[in-house]
């Protein structure tokens, strides 16, 4: 069954709304940036608009985070202080899923995040994030995992302690109560 990735003018005008709200507040995240250019893109990408609400349904607080000026492209990344809640307990990826012969859980982290159509970050995005502000310093994030480590059965995953950014890994089957996915989206 398709889904319906389109928001209601309800949603739509209180997304629109909690973004801003967010953007304001959280200067330090995109400096330089202009928040009528922004919602100008916004309000010519519907699709990706439904994306965000599902970033902020999920638990996410997606704000913009950059601008690549090569392709005029808003960069939004989910800025929730620890793992977006909507998104714990679920192992890395389909295979994983498949894999686990008891206590599956409800669903994978590149799953989830193609049905809203956005990206995990990779472990890069993820150190960049830590640039602008400390997130999960009590949960972790699977990051995007390099095939040859994922065709091994791993799953890297990150989190930030002792003012450092941990990078480790874990059979990709595996989930965890303070474990979920940070997701990019580019508008």
């Amino acid at each position: 069954m398709e889904i319906k990735k389109e928001l209601s003018a309800e949603q739509r005008e209180e997304l629109l709304k909690v973004l801003k709200v967010r953007f304001e507040k959280n200067m330090n995240r995109h400096k330089g940036l202009d928040w009528e250019k922004v919602l100008a893109k916004l309000e010519i990408n519907a699709e990706k608009l439904w994306s965000l609400y599902e970033m902020e349904r999920t638990g996410g607080e997606p704000d913009v985070t950059g601008h690549d000026k090569t392709t005029d492209q808003y960069i939004f990344y989910d800025c929730a202080s620890e793992s977006p809640k909507g998104r714990r307990s679920i192992c890395y990826d389909r295979e994983a899923l498949e894999s686990r012969k008891e206590h599956k859980p409800a669903n994978s982290a590149i799953d989830m995040a193609a049905a809203m159509g956005i990206e995990l970050l990779t472990e890069q995005q993820y150190r960049e994030l830590q640039q602008l502000e400390n997130f999960d310093t009590k949960t972790s994030s699977w990051v995007k995992t390099p095939s040859e480590i994922r065709k091994l059965g791993g799953a890297l995953f990150c989190d930030f302690r002792y003012n450092t950014v941990f990078l480790y890994h874990n059979g990709a089957e595996s989930y965890y109560a303070a474990r979920a996915f940070r997701g990019s989206l580019q508008i």
